[in-house]
């Protein structure tokens, strides 16, 4: 029986396990943590015949003694950085490394794929896409970075006749194969660098799937994607289609490939698609997340009617600008995935000023600038949570802003900003982090639930 070895016991993890297991590996699953949660996974995969090993840093040597067996596959989790020590000892000796996508696309590519990357609205554009395909009768399940594990995905008893999959660039960087048939790079900005180092490392990694695909959308009105179309640089094929919310003149490239929005129509050259107001989610950036959603759906085939009928009921995705309740006329707006500066300066231009804003927990490298200026033009209070709080106070007090408060934690903030927001006459009250949520919650989902359970208990 061959050995594989997984690394990382989330969602990820335990679904490559298990797919590993059915296919006849003998399998063994290791993990940094101890904690009650992974405890409880531990017995579960014992009892189907995984062994899992906690507190464990991975070292090849060492597993294939334990085995007195070559081992012949190490399949990595996407949290986990694919230069660690033991992953780059496995590649030395010659031990086959992929990342859980990977292996569910050795299972899975016969099928169709749209793969969609970029630094935000990803999540967005990729439910967007899977609501169209799914609205069409498709079996078009979202997964990756959202939704399902891939390999989830893998193991169901039919396969899909379409994989619309988010891939951050973790998945991307230990998934080398995979070749969707249609591609979509959705924004450009730095992110991630504490594990990818350099911006050009970062942009070659999302490149990559982009030159794999067999055709190609690009978000025309990135700056950064803009640029790289018009010096057509790699990984752009000369039919990519580009969008614009800026309307047909905005285009690059061939326009009769292009997807934009004009006289408040999503359209082609050729056709009218849908009006845009179909689309009930807040935000300019929310516009252009629809037009690579269509432009995927088009070059898929999909009939307007079938886009049209997706957008008109889409309700949105949890933890991007999500409306949790109103309370005395004040929103409660739940954005709990703006990690970064970017995303969280997009969640602020979305709403309504004057603005109550949390935000804070384990800031990221990045360029600030951008948030700054919209929380001087739109936040009237900012309550900060988390490790970064200190030094988003004092970053504030440098640019003058001096309507911060320290809050620390996400209980003290709600309640706060309910007590600040009649006094503001805020009309919102944004969680828009700008940073991850390691320091504090186990993910952004874990992050934004608790907002909104606090939110509905004290104003539902």
């Amino acid at each position: 029986m061959p050995n594989a070895y997984v690394i990382g016991l989330g969602k990820s993890g335990v679904a490559a396990a298990r797919l590993l297991k059915r296919k006849g590996w003998q399998v063994t699953v290791s993990d940094s943590g101890i904690a009650d949660s992974l405890q409880q996974q531990q017995q579960m995969l014992a009892a189907e015949g995984i062994t899992v090993n906690l507190g464990e840093s991975f070292d090849p040597t060492r597993v294939d003694a334990l085995h007195a067996a070559a081992l012949q596959r190490v399949v990595v989790s996407p949290g986990v950085p694919w230069d660690i020590p033991g992953l780059v000892r496995a590649r030395e000796l010659g031990i086959e490394t992929i990342g859980e996508t990977e292996l569910a696309w050795q299972f899975l590519y016969d099928r169709p794929w749209v793969g969609i990357t970029g630094t935000n609205g990803k999540t967005t554009t990729t439910a967007l896409i899977a609501a169209i395909f799914q609205a069409a009768g498709f079996n078009a399940p979202a997964f990756g970075n959202i939704g399902y594990a891939a390999c989830e995905v893998a193991m169901g008893t039919q396969k899909p006749d379409w994989a619309i999959a988010e891939l951050s660039s973790y998945q991307i960087e230990s998934s080398p194969s995979i070749a969707p048939k249609i591609g979509v790079w959705t924004t450009f900005t730095p992110d991630h660098l504490s594990r990818h180092k350099t911006l050009e490392r970062y942009s070659s990694i999302k490149a990559h799937l982009l030159h794999q695909a067999q055709a190609q959308v690009f978000n025309g009105d990135d700056p950064y994607l803009r640029r790289l179309g018009e010096q057509s640089l790699h990984p752009i094929h000369a039919d990519a289609c580009w969008t614009s919310v800026n309307g047909k003149a905005k285009l690059i490239g061939d326009p009769a490939n292009g997807v934009y929005i004009e006289d408040g129509w999503v359209r082609t050259q050729a056709e009218l698609v849908l009006p845009v107001n179909l689309l009930r989610m807040p935000g300019g950036h929310n516009r252009q997340n629809l037009l690579m959603a269509v432009a995927a759906a088009r070059l898929a085939g999909i009939d307007k009617s079938a886009i049209a009928c997706a957008i008109a009921t889409f309700p949105g995705v949890p933890h991007r600008l999500e409306s949790i309740c109103t309370w005395q006329g004040i929103h409660f707006i739940n954005d709990s995935k703006a990690t970064n500066y970017d995303a969280a300066e997009v969640g602020l231009s979305a709403v309504k000023a004057p603005v109550i804003l949390i935000a804070g927990g384990e800031a990221k490298a990045g360029n600030d600038a951008g948030w700054i200026a919209a929380i001087q033009a739109k936040a009237a209070a900012v309550l900060l949570i988390g490790h970064a709080a200190p030094a988003f106070s004092q970053r504030l007090q440098q640019v003058g802003y001096t309507n911060a408060e320290i809050v620390e934690t996400m209980d003290r903030a709600v309640k706060r900003a309910a007590d600040l927001a009649p006094q503001h006459r805020a009309s919102v009250v944004l969680l828009s982090p700008a940073c991850a949520s390691f320091d504090q919650y186990q993910n952004f989902e874990q992050r934004g639930d608790h907002f909104r359970q606090l939110c509905q208990e004290r104003f539902g």
